[in-house]
């Protein structure tokens, strides 16, 4: 853990080491594993099973060879300090669906709250007049409905928040409708800031790991907003 300290302040922020890479990173940038009691490996994304965990910080491709070669699972044993467990063949698949469940339940939540909106005239009205703080479009949103909106944000002054366009939300309308509650849902607009940085910080993680962005080395400019303040994120 390191500590940062500002204005006198004393702030810390844990940081973490991928078992893989070895970089650093903080525990919103990192994903933790943890070990089940039939010593079984498993995604834990939200950071709260019980226990010692290991934090991974690599894209999916990079973390499915490293189970075939049998790397992981070396990393793993000196982390957990036991050779008595087992890494599924399907570990990245399990971790993509938790990181994309992660994202449709916080949507859902969100929308039950009242912070969240959706189709085209709603929305694009809001982002003219400012009102939006995180734009996103379903995967299968047409090119067209993408510019016209992505064009009004800009006019609402996105780009002042460092923003140029909205980001897609790796799955089709029809899994984001039932996430929402709603019909025929294909683009979302975030009115709250708070609720915005929650949902941003969930997806980053879920597009980060999947290839979309950088990952610990930064994502791409509609990413740099930073995450949302996770202190009930759970401890190691």
């Amino acid at each position: 853990m390191r500590s940062t300290r500002s204005g006198g302040g004393n702030a810390q922020t844990p940081e973490r080491t991928c078992v893989l890479s070895r970089r650093t990173g903080s525990r919103d940038e990192l994903i933790r594993l943890a070990l089940g009691p039939d010593g079984q490996v498993l995604p834990d994304v939200r950071a709260k099973a019980p226990g010692r965990g290991a934090w991974i910080g690599v894209p999916r491709p990079e973390l499915d060879s490293a189970i075939v070669k049998g790397k992981l699972k070396g990393a793993l044993s000196r982390a957990f300090k036991t050779g008595e467990l087992t890494v599924p063949s399907d570990l990245g698949e399990k971790i993509e669906a938790a990181l994309r469940q992660a994202v449709l339940d916080r949507l859902g939540m969100e929308a039950r709250s009242g912070n969240l909106i959706n189709g085209a005239d709603r929305v694009e009205q809001a982002a003219r007049m400012g009102k939006v703080r995180l734009l996103l479009h379903a995967a299968d949103a047409g090119l067209d409905g993408r510019r016209r909106l992505d064009q009004a944000w800009r006019v609402g002054g996105a780009e002042e928040r460092g923003l140029s366009r909205g980001l897609e939300i790796p799955v089709e309308r029809t899994i984001l409708s039932m996430a929402l509650g709603r019909e025929n849902v294909v683009h979302v607009a975030l009115i709250d800031p708070a609720a915005a940085a929650r949902v941003l910080h969930a997806l980053s993680r879920w597009r980060a790991f999947i290839g979309v962005g950088r990952g610990l080395e930064g994502g791409d400019a509609a990413l740099a907003t930073g995450s949302a303040d996770l202190t009930n994120e759970g401890t190691e």
